[in-house]
Parts: C-alpha cells; sequence; structure tokens
C-alpha cells in the first residue's frame, strides 16, 4: 500500500498565517511523502486569496482544491475561525486542479467543460472531485446535464456569509466566488461516498403555488413566511430578518417524487417573505415540513460513514472528508464536531478527517441516472487503495517467512 495522507490545521489573525500553519502541520504529519493532492477548507472569515497563496507557496506545483465553510472539521473536531488542509500522496495516482469560472452563470455548460476534462486521457480510472458556490449557481442544472455520463463525479456546495451571499472557491493559486474548483484524479484511487440524513416529515403539507427561479414566492396561496408564521408562532414579518431568516435552513421542505421525498433547504427567508433556494421547485408540487433531532442526525452520520466505507470494496480507507450541510452546525450547536465523532465511531479514531459545513453536495448517480445533488445531508468521502496483486503476493510472502520462523 503506497497510499498516504496527512491532515494539519490551525489558527490565527489572518488567512495567509492560518495557511502556512496548517500547511506545515500537514507536511509534518505525511513525513517523506510528495504531495499529489491538497485539500483545504478555510474560514469564511479569511482572505481565500491570501490562504490560497500561502499553502502554495510551501506546496508548489501540488494540485489544490479547497472551498471556505464556517467552520473546519478535523479529527479534534469542530474548529472555528481556521484552515485545514490535506494532503494524499501516492506515486500511483496523479491529479490535475482546474478553475472553472463560469459556474454561476451557467451549470450546463460547466458539465459540458467536466465532461471534456475528463475526456483528456484514455485512462478509465478517472474521477472528479469538485468543490462549487453554494448561493450562486444551478447545481442541479449540472447534474441534469451529466445524465447518462459515466464519469464519477462527487462534490459540495461552499458555504460563506450569509448576509452577502459570498462564499470562495480554492483552485491552485486562484481563489474567489461564483466558481467551481475541481481535482480530476486519476489511477490507483478508491473513492467511496455515503450521504444520509436526519430531517422526518412532521404532517404539515403544502402546495407551492407560486414559483419563480431560485425563490418560492407562496405555499397554500400564501407567502412562505405566513404558512410558516402560521406553524410555529412568529410573526411573518419577523421570518424575513436575522436569526429567524437563516434558522429556517433548520426546517427543509420534502418534495413530493412519488416513493420518496426530495430535500430542498431555503437558503434564507427574503424581506418580501418569499424563500430563496438553490434548486428551482415547480409550482404545483406538494412538500412536507420536515424537522431534525441531533439524535437522528448522528444515526445518519454513522450510515453515511457506513456506506461509503462499504463502497470502498474492501480498500483501506486511508483519509475522510465530511461534508455535512450547514444546518448541522446550526442543530449541532451545543454538541459542536458531534458529526465527525460519529463518523469516527464508523471509520476509527486514527483516520485522518477533513470537512466542512456546505450547502448541498453532488454524489455519483446510479447507472445512467445523473449525478445526485443533494441538501440537509451528510456526505463522507473516504479516500483508499486498491491492493494490487504483487502487494498482496509480498504480504502472503512475509506472512509465511514470519510463521516459519515462529515455528522454527
Amino acid at each position: 500500500m503506497t497510499l498516504r495522507a496527512a491532515v494539519g490545521s490551525a489558527q490565527a489573525f489572518d488567512g495567509r498565517e492560518a495557511g502556512i500553519q496548517a500547511t506545515h502541520n500537514a507536511l509534518k504529519k505525511l513525513g517523506e511523502g510528495t504531495p499529489s493532492l491538497a485539500i483545504i477548507v478555510t474560514s469564511r472569515y479569511y482572505d481565500a486569496k491570501e490562504v490560497a497563496k500561502s499553502i502554495n507557496s510551501l506546496l508548489g506545483e501540488t494540485p489544490t482544491i479547497g472551498l471556505s465553510s464556517a467552520s473546519t472539521l478535523t479529527q479534534e473536531g469542530q474548529i472555528k475561525n481556521s484552515v485545514a488542509v490535506a494532503l494524499l500522496s501516492s506515486p500511483d495516482i496523479e491529479a490535475t486542479d482546474h478553475w472553472l469560472s463560469g459556474y454561476a452563470q451557467s451549470g450546463r455548460e460547466t458539465a459540458s467543460l467536466l465532461r471534456e476534462l475528463a475526456t483528456v486521457t484514455d485512462k478509465e480510472d478517472k474521477q472528479i472531485l469538485f468543490f462549487a458556490d453554494g448561493f450562486n449557481g444551478d447545481a442541479e442544472q449540472m447534474c441534469l446535464a451529466l445524465t447518462g455520463d459515466p464519469l464519477s463525479i462527487t462534490g459540495g456546495l461552499s458555504s460563506g456569509n450569509p448576509h452577502t451571499g459570498i462564499t470562495s472557491q480554492i483552485a491552485g493559486i486562484q481563489a474567489g466566488s461564483g466558481s467551481l474548483a475541481a481535482a480530476l484524479i486519476e489511477g490507483n484511487l478508491k473513492i467511496g461516498v455515503g450521504s444520509d440524513h436526519g430531517w422526518r416529515p412532521v404532517g404539515s403539507q403544502f402546495r407551492v403555488t407560486r414559483s419563480r427561479g431560485f425563490w418560492i414566492r407562496t405555499l397554500d396561496g400564501r407567502p412562505a413566511s405566513e404558512a410558516y408564521s402560521q406553524l410555529f408562532g412568529y410573526p411573518a414579518r419577523d421570518w424575513g430578518f436575522p436569526p429567524l431568516n437563516y434558522l429556517v435552513r433548520l426546517y427543509p421542505l420534502g418534495i413530493d417524487q412519488g416513493q420518496d421525498l426530495q430535500i430542498r433547504s431555503p437558503l434564507r427567508v427574503e424581506a418580501d417573505g418569499s424563500f430563496r433556494m438553490n434548486a428551482p421547485i415547480r409550482d404545483g408540487v406538494d412538500a412536507y415540513l420536515l424537522t431534525g433531532s441531533p439524535a437522528t442526525c448522528l444515526e445518519a452520520a454513522q450510515r453515511a460513514a457506513q456506506k461509503a466505507r462499504l463502497s470502498l470494496e474492501g480498500a483501506k480507507p486511508k483519509l475522510a472528508l465530511i461534508l455535512a450541510d450547514i444546518s448541522w452546525q446550526m442543530l449541532l450547536k451545543a454538541h459542536a464536531g458531534a458529526e465527525v465523532r460519529a463518523v469516527q465511531d464508523i471509520l476509527g479514531a486514527d483516520i485522518p478527517i477533513i470537512g466542512g459545513y456546505t450547502l448541498g453536495q453532488v454524489t455519483p448517480g446510479k447507472d445512467e441516472a445523473p449525478p445526485d445533488f443533494l441538501n440537509q445531508h451528510i456526505t463522507v468521502v473516504v479516500f483508499g487503495e486498491e491492493e494490487r496483486e504483487d502487494d498482496t503476493t509480498l504480504t502472503i510472502t512475509k506472512s509465511t517467512i514470519r510463521k516459519k520462523l515462529e515455528e522454527e
């Protein structure tokens, strides 16, 4: 087994210093290996460009992608005002980073560019890991444009400043908002992905009577905030201002899709009472109010980790990336980092972990289906290495020699 992984994190007054310290810590833990790919999660309070430059000054040509988050997640738990850097190292993998600046303008065009990236080489064992803007852009449109494409694609949508709607993405030394940062990974790297959520319907049902683009204007013929006001008791006008206009994320809608409910979560409540979403919802559909609890969400985190580990198909986990919806941070405020411990219960306490809070995730679709765009979930991405035949032979040989020496 040649795949190695390490995670370093640091807190500092500014992003430049935090980036340098976090990278130093990761390199020290990695040891002699040369990094093949770096994954960055940075606090939304830092200047992402300064973070990217500081990390690049130490890693040089190492392909790098990253996203902004309200807090970072590592094997130590949740850390505010910090930068976390994960390094993967193996002579058997090759990665390249790519900056797609037009994501916010067209999800369909971005899908075409991702498809083009994947066709640059003829290798079959290639995968894409990406981070995109969570406020601006249509991830669902991008996913639908990839229908029938065999490409394995996994990613998360950056969270950022809820007041300005600005998030950050990083690819190499480039950083900004409205973009998609992608890493094309080829070679002997197995990626297992598992997702789940802890939100359940509570009986309240609505009809989406008027929507336009990313905005739900009315539910049951009334402004969306009035529908929630009747349920929760707060005046409708209060839902358009902090803290309720952001806490609405805790109460997503389950859209009736036949057998299963598709979860769609408001980014915020606008001053006019409409819900700002990051995926369009058509008029006339039925929606159910969903609520979650710490207990159901932590159980979901364990299920997601279990799914990710099973999808490794026997490969040994070397690094875990946790992408949890921003609602998880709100719900688990009294138990900060509990989702990390839930994942560790399944994967083990020794596995390096990096992660952050997102405004949605994208996971590989099944068969010819498009990738899935998820709200309100936790997605666990586990990186492992398939054991080669010669490695197996070597292991058996060493085991045989050791057994004979013990017998003697």
